[in-house]
Formats: C-alpha cells, sequence, structure tokens
C-alpha cells in the first residue's frame, strides 16, 4: 500500500513539473518565437553576405584590373579586402543578434593584449605596406633577401613568396624584408656579368684576352653597345686570377653566364692554356 502511495505521489510530482515547463514555454513562446526569428534572419544575412563579399571581391579584383594596378599591389589589396569584408560581415551578424556591442567592446578592451601577442604580424603588416609604397621590388622580380634568393611570387599582407629556381616556395615574413639588405637582380635593363678565372703564370696575357674578346664579339647574348675587357684580378702564389667582364639584357643573364664559362674552358683548352 505504501508502495502505491509512494508512486502517485511521484507520478503527481512528474507531471507537476511537466506542466510546469509547458506552462512556461508557452508563457515565453512570443520571446522564442522572436529569438528563432533573429537567428534565423541572422542565418540568412550570413549566407547571403558570403554571396556579397565574394561579389564584391570580384568587383574589386576587376576594378583594380580595369585601372591597371600593379599585380603586387593586386596580391595585396585582394588579402586585405578579403579579410576586412569578412570582419564587417561578422559585425553585421554580431548587430542582428545583438551581440555587436559586445564583440567591440571584448575587442577594445582585449586590443592591447592582441597588440602585443601580434606585434610580429602588425610588423609583417607595416613591412608590407612599406614594400608596396617604396617598391624595392615588384612580382617577377629576381631578389635575394635575408639568406634567401628566388623570384617574386606574390606579396601578401604578412608574407612574400619567392619561387627558387630549383622549383621551391620560401615564404619570407615582409617584416624581415624591410630589415634586412635586398638585393634585386632584375630592376634594371642589363647586368654586368663577372666571371673569375686563373691561368699559370707563364701564359701569355695579351694572347688570352685577345683570344676572350673575340669570344665576347662573337657572342649573341653580350650586349655590344657596352664595354667588355678582360683583366688580372689577383696575383696568388701559384696562379694569375683573371676576370672576364661583359653586359647582357637581364632576361638574358643566366644564358650568357652558362655559355660564356663554357665558351671559355673550351677556347682556352684548344689554345692549349691551362685554366683552372
Amino acid at each position: 500500500m505504501e508502495e502505491v502511495v509512494n508512486t502517485l505521489t511521484s507520478s503527481a510530482g512528474s507531471e507537476a513539473k511537466t506542466n510546469f515547463l509547458l506552462e512556461y514555454l508557452l508563457s515565453q513562446r512570443s520571446v522564442l518565437l522572436e529569438s528563432v526569428k533573429i537567428i534565423l534572419f541572422a542565418l540568412l544575412v550570413f549566407l547571403i553576405g558570403k554571396r556579397v563579399v565574394r561579389l564584391c571581391l570580384k568587383l574589386t579584383k576587376k576594378w583594380m584590373e580595369r585601372h591597371e594596378v600593379e599585380i603586387s599591389v593586386c596580391d595585396f589589396v585582394m588579402s586585405f579586402a578579403k579579410v576586412a569584408y569578412n570582419l564587417i560581415l561578422i559585425f553585421i551578424v554580431a548587430g542582428i543578434l545583438g551581440v555587436g556591442a559586445t564583440i567591440v567592446a571584448l575587442v577594445g578592451s582585449a586590443g592591447l593584449a592582441i597588440g602585443l601577442a601580434l606585434q610580429g604580424s602588425l610588423s609583417n603588416l607595416a613591412g608590407g605596406v612599406l614594400i608596396l609604397a617604396l617598391k624595392p621590388f615588384k612580382v617577377g622580380d629576381y631578389i635575394i633577401v635575408a639568406n634567401a634568393e628566388g623570384t617574386v611570387e606574390s606579396i601578401d599582407i604578412f608574407y612574400t613568396r619567392l619561387h627558387t629556381t630549383d622549383n621551391k616556395i620560401i615564404v619570407v615574413p615582409n617584416g624581415t624584408i624591410t630589415n634586412a639588405v635586398i638585393t634585386n637582380s632584375t630592376n634594371t635593363s642589363k647586368r654586368m656579368m663577372i666571371l673569375d678565372f686563373r691561368i699559370p703564370y707563364d701564359c701569355d696575357i695579351d694572347r688570352v684576352k685577345e683570344i676572350l674578346l673575340t669570344v665576347l664579339r662573337e657572342d649573341a647574348l653580350i650586349s655590344q653597345e657596352d664595354p667588355m675587357d678582360v683583366v688580372i684580378n689577383k696575383l696568388s702564389p701559384m696562379k694569375i686570377q683573371m676576370q672576364l667582364k661583359a653586359w647582357a639584357k637581364t632576361e638574358d643573364y643566366w644564358d650568357a653566364r652558362y655559355g660564356m664559362l663554357e665558351k671559355i674552358k673550351k677556347t682556352l683548352e684548344d689554345n692549349e692554356i691551362e685554366i683552372s
């Protein structure tokens, strides 16, 4: 009998709790419906906003292409615009959800901490701006910087990507680049080619000069308008160190250099002149 009473009491208590929950939900249904509407509306705005962001990015890129903006500036602006447009969308959605002021307050209060934590990234961002403003190099240039060298593939917000001659990608922080010595090998239309080689002391220097100058004059990749010469660079204990100097177009530089090294070796050996 006692068990039956306890069961009935427990059932009555559960039913009372259920009724109370139902009554509470019914009393709050207008608030809940309003919240659901707001969430659904925010979700809709977010989905539409993602499409708008993609459209804005396309329009931004087309505008820069139409105005023939330099490709390095274009890449940098597109990287920055992608972050900026998405941040605007996030703040709009947060405002719809009623947490926009909270997010702004949190960002403001955490600004100092974020700034300290990301000071390296901010330095890289500032470095990217300086690179685009001062233009020590652009996309397509071959540069040597911070123990790395290669062709500039892109200049992004925080990093610059270099494509090496052996098909590797080197990512260098922009802050490091702006604080380092930069050698730009393709910023001018011509480059001087300097080749070192050594010959014995008993060689006829005038004959060596005449032979190599003839080789230079017959090479189509060597600029015939600019000065060329073969000179003694250093007198070492065992050999005479000489230098061949000539100019070539920047785009022909490496082909001219490798070809001339081969011609120096073959020509001097054909004339029975020892070379090292």
